[in-house]
């Protein structure tokens, strides 16, 4: 007896993270009908013990999420961010951050937006709020199948399509298989497509801390012998710290009594925003590079940490994944409307090609930094310290930056420019 599939439709997505859920949205708005796979309820993603991380949304990400109708959920519960300082680790003050020292960049939104009200350089939010939005959203898109709890065990390709087979025994076919399973991606390692990247030997320590000043929107990005060490502002005086150490210095400090840990926080953070306290759990995450050597095969594509994992220093890995789902969405979109095969290496190759400069050069620069700031040799030191100098005396090299990790160089899907997939 032959089975019956569960869902049949134009895609199957794995992975109902903030990336695969982006993605579902942008392909419902695309005219696609969506299967959404992920081992978790979505409920339980919301939960602020779930990984006590925040990202950076960059304009161009926010206003996807406008044009998708997420902004209106998450809009209460985020922060705009007007500025970024970017210091070499020692500002004035001593080795406490405290303001802009002699080597630092100042990035400032009014030199490419308008106004008072203008568009900001980002926009910071937890990641629960993140996918609290995204749940909402999906909830009013009859068009998207949710299939959570569930576990992908593996997809067989066909002439016309493909089916993904789940480990209770039912099986999901459609078009085309996206792969948003996260950097360890499972159906990348059966499609055999390889990776190249190392782990640096370092792991970020993410908290979130209250302090007594005000931030004023104002993002830091201290670059310490150890490693970067962001202050990240959120709502109501706070803000989320993403600490990089080397990996038993990380777990230590996880690990570290609260007294011990109030001493090394008051020692890195110093006393600019007043009195700081830890608010919540510590998490500590490894860091590393990985990068996919294609973005799609037959039947299937690759987006989010499933195509390229980074270092987050310059918080751009949540806004790759955004850019992906932008890219991807809209030209299966129009494979759909002009009736060719979504699924057809021809057309996801337009993709691969799509995404693939901007993911080189984030991939690259940020590891490039990573390792030129992640020590304190002297010579070295005053050689970036010349360059940062340099970069901020000059207006449009200052720019330039901006919008590069705005996402607005090159030529960006619609959806980055807010412009929604299905109007005329």
């Amino acid at each position: 007896m032959t089975q019956t599939p569960s869902y049949q439709g134009d895609v199957v997505i794995v992975g109902g993270g903030l990336a695969g859920m982006t993605l579902a949205l942008a392909m419902d708005q695309a005219g696609l009908t969506v299967a959404l796979v992920d081992v978790l309820e979505m409920d339980e993603q919301i939960a602020p013990e779930f990984d006590g991380r925040a990202s950076a949304l960059a304009y161009t990400s926010w206003r996807m999420f406008e044009a998708l109708g997420v902004a209106e959920y998450l809009r209460p519960h985020t922060q705009r961010i007007e500025h970024i300082l970017v210091c070499d680790g020692r500002p004035y003050g001593g080795d406490k951050p405290g303001g802009p020292g002699p080597h630092s960049l100042h990035f400032d939104r009014r030199e490419i937006s308008d106004g008072d009200d203008g568009e900001p350089l980002g926009w910071m939010a937890e990641n629960r709020y993140s996918r609290f939005a995204l749940i909402q959203a999906l909830k009013s898109k009859p068009g998207i199948s949710v299939f959570a709890p569930a576990r992908a065990d593996r997809y067989e390709t066909r002439g016309d399509g493909v089916d993904l087979y789940l480990d209770d025994g039912r099986f999901l076919s459609g078009q085309l298989l996206v792969a948003c399973d996260g950097k360890f991606s499972r159906l990348r390692k059966q499609a055999a497509i390889r990776t190249a990247g190392w782990q640096y030997g370092q792991k970020g320590v993410v908290a979130t801390v209250r302090h007594s000043e005000p931030h004023n929107g104002v993002a830091y990005e201290y670059f310490l012998p150890s490693g970067p060490f962001a202050i990240l502002p959120l709502p109501d005086n706070r803000a989320s710290l993403v600490w990089t150490e080397p990996d038993a210095i990380a777990d230590a400090l996880k690990d570290a009594p609260d007294a011990v840990f109030q001493e090394e926080l008051e020692n890195r953070f110093g006393d600019f925003l007043g009195d700081v306290r830890p608010e919540g759990a510590r998490f500590t995450y490894p860091l590393g590079l990985r990068y996919s050597e294609r973005f799609c095969d037959e039947r299937i594509a690759f987006v989010g940490d499933a195509a390229r994992g980074i270092h987050p220093l310059a918080g751009q890995g949540f806004n790759l994944g955004i850019r992906d789902a932008a890219a991807l969405a809209e030209v299966t979109g129009e494979a759909k409307r002009v009736g060719l095969d979504i699924g057809a290496l021809i057309t996801l190759r337009r993709y691969e090609d799509w995404r693939k400069f901007d993911s080189v050069s984030l991939a690259a620069g940020t590891d490039l930094f990573n390792r030129l700031f992640s020590n304190d040799i002297e010579p070295v030191r005053q050689l970036r310290g010349l360059g940062m100098s340099l970069v901020n005396k000059i207006g449009p090299a200052r720019r330039f930056f901006m919008r590069q990790a705005g996402g607005e160089t090159g030529d960006p899907p619609r959806l980055l420019k807010g412009r929604r997939l299905d109007a005329a």
